[in-house]
């Protein structure tokens, strides 16, 4: 018998050799019947994985991030085979992975998918369902897996199983006629996926590698039941009115052009609303004793080879040779730079904390299919901060970190999710600091979160020290990764930075990375989209338009205007020859939160004629009482 401790720390006996599934049974009926894969000290596996000694098992459901990623997966499987029953040996498959909503499945064929094709191989898909084919997991010798490739004439494929090393155990997975080489894991039956929909197919390149081949793409999506799946066609529908790339167009704050690839160009609109949130950044940071700076755009290459990102990020970095030879880049992220800062001065223990933020602009290099409007670009302004602490601060200096993330999503009336990544194999640094800075971020998501109410990625830290994520949910339940906070032993020590302590010896100060938003222009993309454009009065590039209904109430709209601005309302006056109706229309299309209308009783009473995108028709007030409302909304974050 061999011990096996549950998600909720209860323990159970389980007789050696058993299967995930066959725990899940002995727990409970019910939790077998919904169990899609299990996490085994941190690692998720197939159900059909024997436990052979004394672990942590989790029962992974499709409440499961990782479960629902196995249930995908399995998916993307069904959808090669049918397409593999349709098409035959012409098409050639390449990967299939499970992603963040769905999966998708690349294939080398003749012609790019069709509508009329993807509802072909739904209907194939069906049949496999149907079929209820169980699904068996094996592994063959390197040399007998390149046969196999070849003899079923799947180039890419082999290409990947030629890389492994040798003597590599290659991971398959049979379903019916077909076999696919995989690691898994997978459910066990294609039955058990009872509603599915091929979303949309589009070019992609072989690895994303714009050099080799093109491939089709297909996304799809698979639900439990069909009310999931109903829910979610509704949730897309709706996104597609919210896309942040039409309404940035439709509301004038940005666009994009080839002269400029994943580089937006901020119209003044949209740099009025990069403005009030970098504003309300400061604020918020300033008054917790963080100190702003601002470094150069371009390094030399000795830096970032001192940093270690010459060698693990170069390939994403903007290089270039200046006129003497010289190799440098465009700084695809702020800590160095930071970190010269630091330098500047003996620092003390006394000195410590000591935070350092920036929102300089950096540059990473995204390849070219890669790029979504705001959310992945190669150029942007991330909200960045790295604090220098003693080892005795870690605790206190996370937890203030993550009441500012708190404070800084409550005003957006935001939800997010905290998610702990530990050390990974390859960490570096001392096990028993690693081990102290675990406790003290569990210690502080426990009290600011509560046990349980957060996830944790057992073996996916940076292996510079563990990090917290955070991810954000939108109105449409959408999930979105933003900021991070990260601990880092390593670029102190690589850059020799040292700190007297009490007892007049040197220390070297311990670096957490941090960054809130994540990035100014992804932010505002996730934000347009979380309000449908319809942005807060507080945020809303332009708060008020004013409205004459004839000629002769221009020169009041004036009056109103610079009284508007005079106390510190965004606000502008539509004055063109057109009908009441017609402006009022174009108003709430531009989605400006208040318009006031001025008409000959207004002019009379000094007073406005006020209209609410929410609220519709409020009625006459006096401009004053008009401004003192608006001002305590916008200085209340009003949603």
């Amino acid at each position: 018998m061999i011990k096996v401790e549950l998600k909720d720390g209860s323990k159970i006996e389980v007789e050696e050799g058993k299967t995930i599934l066959e725990v899940a049974k002995q727990i409970s009926e019910g939790l077998a019947r919904n169990s899609l894969a299990g996490r085994v000290d941190g690692e998720v596996k197939d159900l059909r994985t024997p436990i052979k000694k004394d672990c942590k098992l989790e029962i992974l459901t499709f409440e499961d991030e990782d479960g629902k990623k196995a249930y995908w997966h399995t998916t993307s499987h069904i959808m090669a085979q049918a397409i593999k029953r349709i098409y035959g040996e012409s098409v050639k498959l390449a990967i299939g992975p499970a992603i963040a909503n769905g999966f998708y499945y690349d294939f080398d064929v003749e012609k790019p998918f069709s509508e009329e094709d993807l509802v072909k191989i739904e209907e194939e898909m069906k049949k496999i369902v149907k079929e209820n084919l169980e699904i068996t997991n094996y592994t063959l010798p390197r040399q007998e897996a390149i046969a196999l490739m070849k003899q079923r004439q799947e180039p890419y494929k082999l290409e990947l199983i030629e890389e492994l090393p040798e003597g590599e155990e290659i991971s398959f997975y049979d379903q019916g006629e077909f076999k696919e080489l995989c690691a898994g894991p997978h459910i066990m039956r294609t039955g058990s996926v009872k509603a599915f929909k091929l979303l949309n197919s589009s070019a992609a390149y072989w690895r994303g590698d714009e050099t080799k081949q093109t491939l089709q793409r297909i996304y799809g999506i698979s639900f439990p039941k069909a009310s999931m799946l109903e829910e979610h066609m509704h949730m897309l529908e709706e996104a597609k009115k919210r896309d942040h790339r039409k309404l940035g167009k439709e509301l004038d704050l940005f666009f994009f052009d080839e002269t400029a690839p994943g580089m937006a160009y901020w119209l003044p609109k949209g740099f009025t609303m990069m403005n009030v949130l970098i504003d309300l950044w400061r604020k918020e940071h300033k008054k917790r004793g963080y100190q702003e700076f601002s470094g150069p755009q371009l390094n030399s290459s000795s830096l970032w080879k001192t940093s270690g990102h010459w060698d693990h990020y170069k390939e994403d970095m903007f290089v270039l040779t200046d006129n003497e030879g010289a190799e440098q880049a465009l700084k695809p992220m702020n800590c160095p730079n930071s970190i010269k800062v630091y330098q500047t001065k003996l620092r003390s223990y006394k000195d410590l904390p000591l935070r350092f933020s920036d929102i300089d602009v950096i540059h990473r290099y995204e390849k070219s299919g890669q790029l979504n409007g705001l959310f992945r670009v190669r150029m942007f302004r991330q909200d960045d901060s790295h604090n220098y602490v003693m080892e005795s601060q870690i605790k206190d200096e996370i937890k203030d970190v993550l009441e500012i993330a708190k404070r800084l999503y409550s005003i957006f009336g935001l939800d997010f999710i905290l998610t702990l990544s530990t050390r990974p194999e390859d960490y570096m640094g001392e096990l028993s600091l690693w081990n102290k800075a675990e406790e003290d971020l569990k210690d502080v998501l426990n009290e600011l979160c509560g046990k349980d109410n957060y996830r944790v990625n057992e073996g996916d830290g940076a292996f510079y020290g563990p990090k917290i994520d955070i991810k954000m949910k939108d109105c449409l339940g959408r999930e979105w990764q933003m900021g991070t906070v990260q601990v880092d032993f390593q670029l102190p020590l690589r850059f020799n930075l040292s700190y007297i302590d009490s007892d007049g010896e040197k220390k070297t100060p311990i670096m957490i990375h941090r960054a809130l938003f994540g990035s100014f222009e992804r932010f505002i993309g996730i934000l347009t989209e979380h309000f449908a454009g319809a942005f807060p009065t507080w945020l809303a590039p332009v708060q008020v338009r004013v409205l004459t209904i004839a000629d002769s109430h221009k020169e009041y709209a004036k009056e109103v205007e610079e009284a508007l601005e005079k106390a510190g309302i965004r606000a502008e006056v539509d004055d063109r020859q057109e009908k009441i109706g017609y402006k009022i229309r174009e108003a709430q299309l531009q989605k400006v939160p208040y318009m006031l209308i001025l008409g000959d009783k207004e002019v009379e009473g000094k007073a406005v004629g006020v209209r609410s995108r929410k609220e519709g028709d409020i009625g006459q007030m006096p401009l004053n009482d008009f401004i003192a409302k608006i001002k305590e909304e916008i200085e209340t974050y009003a949603q």
